[in-house]
């Protein structure tokens, strides 16, 4: 930004609203802001619901991905939050989706709400359940359920590695030089 442009009030970027503008005042950029969410909304209503579930899988995916990208860091359950998200776009009622899977609407409840970790057979489920829903969205790997649920795993366990790492000390040795 030039000297000019900051004396003179302008923002070039404003990442709250996605715009590029160059506001003189808060009252402006409030209605700028407000006008744009109209717009969005407007555009939104005009949308089918097979649309707007494609916007929705399309989003998922990009965040899936985007997620598996990042480095190793917190113990949040991203897979549970994924699932959700994934279930709620395409089902009005999660237990259709259980009817779907043949699994149980408790074990999926379970699942969801981090009390029991997916087992294998659900996983694989979940990939070809995911592979013919994604076929006419875009490509999108059924691998990455896996990748999530693994990442996620490292990711517990590096965050929580000052609780676990002076327990399991205990128990090594080192016998043998590496010199």
């Amino acid at each position: 930004m030039t000297n000019k442009e900051v004396q003179e009030g302008y923002l070039l970027e404003d990442p709250e609203y996605g715009l590029d503008s160059r506001y003189q005042s808060e009252k402006e950029s409030e209605t700028e802001a407000a006008a744009l969410m109209e717009a969005r909304l407007n555009k939104i209503k005009d949308l089918s619901k097979q649309q707007i579930l494609y916007a929705k899988l399309m989003q998922l995916k990009i965040r899936m991905e985007g997620y598996l990208k990042q480095s190793v860091s917190d113990d949040r359950n991203y897979f549970a939050e994924f699932l959700e998200s994934y279930i709620d776009s395409i089902y009005s009622k999660r237990n259709q989706f259980a009817k779907d899977m043949d699994i149980t609407p408790v074990n999926l409840s379970q699942v969801i709400n981090n009390h029991r970790e997916p087992k294998d057979e659900f996983i694989k489920k979940l990939m070809v359940h995911s592979e013919k829903v994604f076929a006419d969205v875009g490509n999108f790997d059924p691998k990455i359920w896996y990748q999530i649920y693994l990442h996620e795993k490292l990711c517990d366990t590096m965050a929580s590695e000052e609780v676990w790492k002076p327990e399991i000390e205990k128990h090594i040795k080192y016998s043998q030089s590496v010199k």
